[in-house]
Formats: structure tokens, sequence, C-alpha cells
């Protein structure tokens, strides 16, 4: 086992795990919502989630959340659902997710498996600390269209290809139009204005945005 540990996180890397171990430690740790598992292969990860991590997950969710009210899109979200495929033997838990193009396809459905539902169009990352498995190429496996990672202020954008590998992208595959950068300077807010004034703020500027 490994221990990376940051002033507000840990992160304990197991390694040679049965993939019904995993399955075990995901009903154990189900009930602690602050625990995030990732499983690659036999490689399995542990974190510990910070107030840091949680609040730039919460706010950029919202301003998601905004888009798909602005642009009358379609949307479930699915926050922290864990996704896992036994025939790839991956599975993860993203910071947060949202089905928009697919959304028609899950409406209604309390359980997700990816052996039948799509997987969401949209999944978010927030690094505060580098995890030590490739994220990004689980998300790959499991067909997540588009991952949006924030990582020291900031925000890109990966597509995936049909090779089945990320490409970064300027442009949302979710939001048609959207300069995924655009939302930077509101993610900036944080902290000097409260939230729903943030928002608000957001709401205006993509109104107007998105009615040239």
């Amino acid at each position: 086992m490994a221990t990376l540990q940051s002033a507000s996180e840990q992160r304990f890397i197991l390694y040679s795990v049965p993939w019904q171990t995993y399955c075990r430690l995901l009903r154990a740790f189900a009930d602690r919502p602050a625990v995030r598992l990732t499983y690659d292969r036999g490689v399995l990860e542990l974190m510990t989630v910070s107030h840091e991590h949680e609040s730039y997950a919460h706010i950029l969710g919202r301003l998601v959340d905004v888009l798909t009210e602005v642009l009358g899109l379609p949307v479930k979200g699915g926050g922290s659902t864990t996704f896992r495929r036994r025939k790839r033997q991956r599975g993860l838990e993203p910071d947060a997710c949202w089905w928009i193009a697919n959304e028609p396809l899950v409406r209604g459905k309390k359980e997700i498996d990816l052996r039948r539902d799509p997987p969401p169009d949209l999944a978010l990352e927030i690094d505060v600390t580098h995890s030590s498995l490739s994220r990004l190429d689980i998300y790959a496996a499991l067909g997540v269209p588009e991952v949006w990672r924030l990582q020291a202020e900031t925000l890109t954008g990966y597509i995936l290809r049909t090779d089945g590998r990320y490409q970064a992208a300027d442009t949302s595959r979710a939001f048609p139009g959207l300069q995924i950068t655009e939302l930077l300077p509101f993610l900036a807010l944080q902290g000097q204005l409260e939230e729903n004034a943030l928002v608000r703020q957001f709401r205006s500027w993509a109104e107007e945005r998105f009615s040239r």
C-alpha cells in the first residue's frame, strides 16, 4: 500500500485488488460519500475529499445547471454515481456528471447499468491533488463523451474521439458554441461573492451570450 497526502486530502493506493474486493469496498463505503474509490485493473485508489474539492465541484455544477436552463436542454444529474464495468475492470466516481443528449434514455431510472444504459454525457473532475491513476483513461474505457477537468485554476475540456482516446478541446460538445474557459472568470469569483450572487451573474452573462 502507498499513501499520498496533502494538507486537505489523502490518497491510499492498493495493488493486486480483485474486482470482487473492489465491489465489496464500494458497499462498505456506500454511506461515506467523502471517500472516493477509483479502480483500474487491480489497482485501487481511495481518496478522502476536501472542502476545497467539494466547493469547486458544487459551484461548477451550478453553472452547468444554469447552462442547461438557458439553452433549454434536458438534463439529468448523476452527482458522484459510481460507474463501473467488470468487463473493462475499471470503475470510478466523478465529482459530478450529467446526461444531456442522452437524458431521454435514462429519464426516470433509479439505477444505471453501463451494460445497457449510456454513460453520462459530461463528467466533472476536480484535481486538488493529482490522482495516481489515469482517470481519463478510465473515463475513456467507460465511454464518457466529455470530461471537464479543473486543475490549478485551469479548466480543460476533453472530448472522446472515435479511436477511444480523449483530445483536449476548447469548445464543449454538450454545450455547442461554449468555450469551456469562458466559465473561469466566474469560478474566480468564488469567495468574493456569495454563491447565489455569483450564479445570478453567470445566468445574466449566459442569457446574453446565447441570445446572439
